[in-house]
């Protein structure tokens, strides 16, 4: 990491991903909701979007098959598709986050081999309805848990509706990267990743323990890792020629994804990692932030909440809060460097849908952030600054 990276990133008070601390490792007793990674089946990879990206290539879909994918998605949903060689068809959601499967005209599901649905926010739902028509229709359901890595969808555990299920471990434990390809029924064959060069294993390992040290989270350790850290040359990305098929238009996007480590094993400090630390104090904090967040604002006029209650064993990702005056609140906030974001960047060529709430959610809702390294007071503060800004 750069001098001037380090620099701009100390200059926010709250970190925007998970850092590994002391608290890390902190046992809670706690019951454990199901979770993506304890399925019967399952491979991690370098990232939720490399594990989108294997998914389908699990399928063996004819090539010029279409992929649904809804029209509030990151570009991450997207760039996998296309680099599996298949067209990308998008599909309008509901107010509740779920597909308006009747707005699908026919002649587009007619082409479609597989469909991504998503547990948004980590708010995890049951995905019965789409199950049965994706059986009804001879079409795989993909499940998104990016934003559910826990918890209960229904009448099943999270990652039991989908043919796959892949989800991000990165966004919910302090790794650097790490994501998961699942299935509860399904084999998972021929998934040949790339073992990583010792010099990638050692980068990724200081990169964990330097992005703690820039919020003190190994206090005893810091002036170590600070040392280890002017050791440390720049990470080069890896680089993927892109397949076929994507427009003009959308390789810049495609770029911005940053696909070129797909084909790779995680990281050893990952893998590690992510059997060794807590889950107990991570769901608790987790829970407790976005209950913190549903008191701050839940008066408020010109916003609310997109979720008026956390049900039992749901582990949130993100706080979702409708904004009226997005636009000029959201700059406020990116100067201020809360850690909070918007799904703004839709892919180029994503249509228009009457009462499509994808289309809206994009523009109005913000995802406050509320990870295990964010304290209560932390959110407090975050909310005061947010509600003086509306």
């Amino acid at each position: 990491m750069s001098a001037v990276v380090a620099k701009s990133q100390r200059l926010s008070t709250y970190p925007r991903a998970p850092i590994l601390d002391w608290s890390s490792f902190a046992r809670v007793k706690t019951i454990d909701p199901p979770c993506v990674g304890d399925l019967p089946h399952s491979v991690m990879t370098t990232s939720g979007r490399a594990a989108l990206y294997l998914a389908l290539l699990q399928l063996n879909l004819p090539a010029g098959s279409a992929v649904l994918v809804p029209t509030y998605h990151c570009p991450t949903m997207v760039a996998p598709a296309l680099l599996a060689g298949l067209n990308v068809e998008f599909y309008p959601l509901r107010s509740d986050g779920l597909p308006d499967l009747d707005a699908i005209p026919a002649s587009v599901f007619a082409r479609a081999g597989a469909i991504i649905v998503a547990h948004f926010f980590g708010i995890a739902q049951s995905f019965g309805e789409v199950r049965a028509w994706c059986d009804r229709l001879g079409i795989a359901l993909i499940e998104d848990c990016a934003h559910c890595f826990f918890g209960n969808a229904g009448d099943r555990p999270v990652g039991c509706w989908g043919d796959f299920a892949t989800a991000s471990l990165s966004k919910f434990f302090p790794v650097p990267e790490a994501g998961v390809l699942a299935s509860v029924n399904r084999e998972i064959t021929s998934c040949l990743l790339e073992s990583r060069s010792f010099l990638e294993q050692v980068k990724g390992g200081v990169d964990v323990f330097e992005f703690s040290a820039m919020y003190g989270g190994l206090r005893p350790l810091n002036k170590l890792v600070n040392n280890l850290s002017t050791l440390k040359k720049s990470r080069k990305p890896v680089g993927r020629p892109l397949v076929g098929g994507a427009p003009d238009a959308s390789k810049a996007m495609m770029q911005l994804c940053d696909m070129g480590r797909i084909s790779g094993k995680p990281l050893w400090i990952s893998r590690f990692l992510g059997k060794m630390l807590s889950r107990g104090s991570n769901i608790a904090q987790r829970r407790e932030n976005f209950a913190t967040y549903l008191d701050a604002f839940a008066p408020l006029r010109n916003a609310h909440p997109l979720h008026l209650s956390l049900p039992d064993h749901a582990v949130p990702y993100v706080f979702p809060m409708w904004v009226d005056d997005a636009d000029r609140v959201y700059e406020e906030i990116r100067a201020r460097q809360l850690p909070v974001f918007r799904w703004d960047r839709i892919w180029p060529g994503t249509p228009s849908f009457d009462g499509d709430s994808g289309s809206v959610w994009s523009k109005h809702v913000l995802q406050l952030l509320c990870h295990q390294s964010l304290s209560s007071s932390d959110i407090k503060i975050i909310s005061n600054e947010i509600k003086n800004l509306l």
